[in-house]
């Protein structure tokens, strides 16, 4: 079994060593793992994987290899039942149907009628309005429809309209590695690339070199700065959701970013920007980092480019508390201004096609925080946005 899996990492490019693979069977050896599978997923990757651009590849060939283990979760247990929540059925409801539904009126009115009903529900709950349950029209829930919720227990987003979510989920880092479909994409980004000679003399000037030398009489060596990316990125990208759709897309950008840029920064976030950003999706519940770090560390010089489907409830914009999955002291619409304000040369990228943009509410509010800078995530787009950092 673990032979075949050393074989696998191989297969899937992830460059690991015969010796890094004895180094785990001795960790094996040593019962370092104990006899969770959760244990040796963690050991087996420390020993494994050198650079953090695996860990979404390691993850893929480890579920193959190991498929039927379940991993234990160290996620807090939700105190709402799960049997409330399996799902019976699911609810399609007609536009017209939909169109009937009311929102409960306000993100305040809505959070205060979720505790009252945690409080007086004793059991689940199919259909209706009112109960915490499945395939109904409730604010609270899953599998039904309400255009001003919070989805509880269930596994994606059908809507896109939830103002909350309950439970905790797990996302995955972006593959810099996957292949590129078509290499417009780096002859876009090329465009952003400005070079200067910059640092230590490192690099032998040969006309230079050939003019002094005649010169003089005697060879004459000079040498010059090389010539070096001066563009300087930060690239923040959101992830999970509905961005789960445009994975492929946002990979391949990333990559193309990765072979273009020398000084390329990333981080991700979720939905909106808000006071903490990651770069590891797996820790990203205790190893965020504060977005004002971020926004100290690198100079007002850097292009910022946000990359995201600004698909979400507008409370997750517009109020304080509004975030998804955590209670945030400031709006996003504070974050993104603030952003904004720092870095004069900051876009916006959209994988929705920008035809269905007047369809959310949300990727409105955003582009206009954005002062129109959003661009649909296709090559036209790429490069107008290009265009707009070069300004």
């Amino acid at each position: 079994m673990f032979v075949t899996f050393f074989h696998e990492l191989k297969a899937a490019k992830i460059p690991v060593t015969l010796r890094e693979y004895l180094t785990l069977m001795e960790a094996l050896q040593a019962d370092l793992a104990g006899r969770r599978v959760e244990d040796f997923y963690y050991l087996a990757r420390a020993a494994l994987i050198k650079d953090e651009r695996h860990l979404d590849r390691f993850d893929q060939v480890f579920a193959h290899a190991f498929k039927g283990l379940e991993l234990m979760s160290d996620a807090a247990e939700a105190q709402i039942p799960q049997e409330w929540l399996r799902a019976v059925s699911q609810l399609h409801l007609t536009d017209e149907e939909k169109a009937k539904i009311e929102a409960l009126g306000g993100w305040d009115k809505i959070m205060e009628e979720l505790q009252k009903r945690l409080a007086e529900q004793k059991g689940r709950h199919s259909g209706g309005n009112k109960w915490i349950g499945t395939a109904g029209t409730s604010p609270y829930g899953a599998y039904g429809y309400n255009p001003a919720g919070i989805r509880i227990g269930q596994k994606e987003s059908r809507h896109q309209r939830a103002i909350k979510v309950w439970d905790k989920r797990e996302f995955k880092d972006l593959d810099d590695q996957v292949e590129i479909g078509t290499r417009n994409i780096k002859v876009a980004l090329r465009k952003l690339r400005q070079f200067a000679r910059t640092g230590a003399h490192d690099e032998l000037d040969l006309d230079q070199t050939i003019r002094s030398s005649a010169h003089k009489g005697y060879i004459d060596i000079k040498m010059r700065p090389e010539r070096r990316n001066a563009i300087k990125v930060l690239m923040f990208f959101d992830v999970g959701g509905s961005m789960d759709w445009h994975i492929k897309g946002v990979e391949e950008l990333f990559s193309a970013a990765r072979s273009e840029f020398k000084h390329l920064e990333y981080y991700y976030f979720h939905n909106c920007l808000y006071e903490g950003v990651w770069r590891d999706n797996q820790r990203r519940w205790n190893e965020k980092t504060p977005t004002w770090e971020v926004l100290h560390t690198y100079p007002s010089d850097y292009k910022v480019i946000f990359v995201g489907d600004a698909s979400m409830s507008p409370y997750e914009i517009t109020h304080a508390g509004g975030a998804v999955e955590h209670t945030n002291s400031e709006s996003g619409a504070t974050w993104l201004t603030r952003v904004t304000a720092i870095y004069p040369h900051t876009v916006w990228l959209n994988p929705v096609p920008d035809a269905h943009w007047d369809w959310t509410h949300s990727i409105g509010l955003i582009k206009r925080l954005m002062a129109n800078r959003m661009y649909p995530l296709t090559l036209d787009g790429l490069d107008r946005a290009i265009r707009e950092l070069m300004r």
